[in-house]
């Protein structure tokens, strides 16, 4: 098997472990319930990762607040992996462990949802928010991979990719946040949903 054969058979090896376990499947259900149940309520999403993670955030509050495949209303989602100014400054002047806890001790309220997105489950600046979340009434959705890391700790729900390799991680991330925003969006748009 070439390299490229082998990394594709790689990630797809990931996704048929995801396909064969219905308790993560379920958890993957589960969060899009909590996030249909914060909209309904008026809540929002609130997302945040490092790295490639920090894109995928962004990426899934764009789904959100954009649309995936509905001409719809907007939903509020929020990156808090954006506001270079804002990053940048509190990383500079405090340090970088609050890079997403100020900006969620600011925009945060109870009832919202923080969507946490890590491959090591072990970034302080992740846990960090984590840990505000926990004591403030926001609930904690936690995607990471095989182990879960510190964020096991503080996620009211983990969604754990079974794989410690972390592109294959992160290839999987962006299916189940797909797919948690397709069941969000045909539930609160499309009346008698399949979902």
């Amino acid at each position: 098997m070439n390299f490229v054969a082998s990394r594709i058979k790689e990630s797809i090896d990931v996704k048929k472990l995801i396909l064969e376990d219905e308790k993560l499947q379920m958890k993957i259900n589960q969060a899009a319930s909590k996030i249909i149940e914060a909209f309904v309520q008026g809540k929002k999403v609130l997302f945040c990762g490092n790295g490639g993670s920090a894109a995928d955030a962004q990426h899934l509050a764009a789904e959100l607040m954009g649309k995936l495949y509905l001409d719809r209303e907007p939903l509020l989602a929020i990156s808090l992996t954006t506001n270079t100014s804002s990053l940048t400054a509190i990383a500079n002047d405090i340090s970088y462990d609050e890079v997403f806890y100020r900006q969620l001790k600011a925009l945060g309220n109870k009832g919202d949802i923080l969507l946490s997105l890590s491959t090591s489950g072990k970034s302080k600046s992740i846990i960090k928010a984590m840990q505000y979340a926990e004591e403030s009434g926001i609930y904690n959705i936690a995607l990471s991979g095989r182990e879960g890391g510190d964020m096991k700790e503080h996620a009211a729900l983990l969604i754990n990719v079974p794989s410690n390799i972390t592109a294959r991680i992160q290839e999987s991330q962006i299916l189940i946040g797909h797919i948690i925003c397709e069941i969000v969006e045909k539930e609160l748009f499309i009346k008698n949903s399949i979902y």
